[in-house]
């Protein structure tokens, strides 16, 4: 998983509620198993208006999202964040998120930032023709025009984020731990191994 510290860059100012994860990716384009190639699908309710902002050429690849409230309802599909990070977003900011979204989201190296409508308002506005900056290791997301609204993160999250840790990686940097447990147990309970072997 790519690490996240600090991203500078365009933002989408989206803002729509209650979006579910339907509206983010159809189920009918769900019958892929890898994660490239979803992008094209995403939004396709919306991106059938010509005039719609994902494809506006103001927005293209874009790396944060602004959404409103309750952002990623409806149903569990890892699809979902798949989805957006096909399309470049490696950051959604919205008021709130459903539960089940915000963990797929984690899972897949994505920020998401909660902060208050005020907040996510004048973000919209800047958005609109500035860039946004949204720093990790400080909590804050921040505009050229002084703006710095700070969010909250669970510091599990924020810790695998910034080191770029998913739950493979996480296991992985135990290796030396695993393998003192295991010569541990070898030498102090060799008959566990030896059933082991035998089932």
């Amino acid at each position: 998983m790519q690490a996240f510290t600090t991203l500078s860059g365009t933002a989408v100012p989206f803002g729509a509620e209650n979006v579910d994860t339907d509206v983010i990716i159809p189920a009918r384009f769900l019958k892929t198993i890898t994660r490239t190639g979803l992008g094209k699908s995403a939004f396709t309710v919306i991106r059938q208006d010509p005039g719609n902002i994902f494809d506006s050429e103001r927005y293209r690849g874009a790396p944060i999202l602004i959404a409103g409230d309750n952002f990623g309802c409806g149903s569990s599909r890892e699809h979902a964040p798949w989805a957006l990070a096909d399309m470049g977003f490696r950051v959604v900011i919205a008021p709130s998120f459903a539960d089940i979204f915000s963990g797929n989201a984690f899972k897949n190296g994505m920020l998401l930032v909660v902060l208050p409508q005020e907040q996510i308002d004048r973000l919209m506005a800047v958005a609109a023709t500035d860039p946004i900056t949204v720093d990790l290791e400080n909590q804050v997301v921040t505009t050229d025009f002084q703006d710095r609204f700070a969010f909250p993160i669970d510091p599990f999250r924020k810790h695998c984020l910034v080191n770029g840790l998913d739950e493979i990686g996480l296991t992985t940097a135990m290796d030396a731990d695993i393998a003192a447990h295991e010569t541990r147990l070898h030498r102090e309970r060799p008959w566990i191994e030896g059933a082991a072997l035998r089932g």
